[in-house]
């Protein structure tokens, strides 16, 4: 059986990203309605960040900062490890157990895909 690639796993799934300035409370409701619990925090096409559904609790809620007014900035993981699409399934597990992480980017050139 061959290796499932990345691109293999993520195939027809739309991208969801918004900018670092986007409120905690924009995010939230963008993840709601997509049904997702990550998105991905861009500046112009490159990837800065992730915001989790994790960091609105324990960094937003949990701390009592006001998500209407916090941006993503603020409470995202910033410089994310990432992963690129052509590489084996099994690796981004590997990577994802290594440093403890549930969300893993997938990127071309510093670019979501």
């Amino acid at each position: 059986m061959a290796e499932r690639t990345i691109s293999d796993i993520i195939e027809g799934q739309e991208l969801l990203t918004a900018p670092a300035s986007m409120t905690v409370t924009e995010a939230a409701r963008l993840m709601k309605q997509r049904n997702v619990g990550a998105m991905m925090v861009v500046d112009g096409d490159q990837l800065v960040g992730v915001f989790t559904e994790r960091d609105a609790l324990f960094r937003v809620l949990a701390p009592g900062l006001d998500g209407g007014k916090t941006p993503l900035s603020a409470v995202m993981t910033p410089n994310p490890r990432s992963i690129s699409p052509d590489r084996p399934f099994e690796h981004a597990l590997g990577i994802m157990h290594e440093g403890g992480f549930r969300h893993l980017p997938v990127t071309r050139d510093g670019r979501p895909v």
